[in-house]
């Protein structure tokens, strides 16, 4: 795949992230449409080309972005604020998979998280999770974890309070079990990482950390 280059964000697309948390109105934004296009709309699109093909790189697999939406769907939320004050990018690889492992980018305005995993599992990619860790990888699979947690990776927590119906309650690895998706994330405080000319660099180093994950799940 061909190489996108990309310098990094504007420290204005941090400041346009901050001021729309203060000033969340669809007035303000209105008004400052055209920063939000030239700080983040724009230079989404080439970083997403860069990230692109770093991935495929990584592992082999062709991805494809999605940009998700500044504007928010109000419409069963008590929060009637009208915009999301971050960036939220995914990468999803070209396999043939009914859940296959993502990749996260998520840009606030006091955290960047980079994260890979599935938020929920599709219904037969959840039965054969679990029949795998029932079948004999559960033992690989919480080392997999347990050494990224050690290395300071933040693993999401269980879903369910109780072990489903149809598995040993007193599994070593009940806690995978209670799992409806699985993820990993590696968070800094550091926004400023995203206006530097290595930021698509830095953010495959990150993933680098995680590939395990995104191993285990891709099969």
């Amino acid at each position: 795949m061909s190489k996108t280059s990309f310098s990094g964000f504007s420290s204005e697309a941090l400041r346009f992230l901050i001021d729309l948390k203060k000033n969340n109105t669809r007035e303000w934004f209105n008004a400052n449409k055209s920063v939000y296009e030239a700080a983040l709309k724009k230079p989404s699109a080439l970083f997403t080309d860069a990230m692109e093909a770093g991935l495929e790189d990584l592992t082999g697999a062709r991805h494809t972005s999605k940009i998700y939406r500044i504007h928010r769907d109000v419409r069963f939320s008590k929060d009637k604020t009208p915009y999301n004050a971050h960036l939220h990018i995914s990468f999803a690889p070209d396999l043939d998979l009914p859940s296959p492992p993502m990749w996260f980018f998520g840009l606030g305005t006091e955290t960047l998280s980079l994260g890979c995993g599935v938020f929920g599992f599709e219904k037969s990619a959840l039965r054969s999770f679990r029949e795998r860790i029932v079948g004999g990888e559960g033992d690989q699979m919480a080392k997999t974890l347990a050494a990224l947690s050690k290395k300071g990776v933040r693993i999401g927590e269980p879903d369910l309070k109780r072990v489903p119906s149809g598995y040993p309650k007193d599994h070593p690895h009940e806690d995978l079990l209670r799992y409806k998706g699985l993820s990993v994330w590696l968070d800094h405080n550091d926004c400023d990482v995203v206006t530097k000319p290595n930021v698509v660099a830095f953010c495959m180093k990150e993933f680098k950390k995680v590939l395990p994950v995104y191993e285990m799940l891709a099969q």
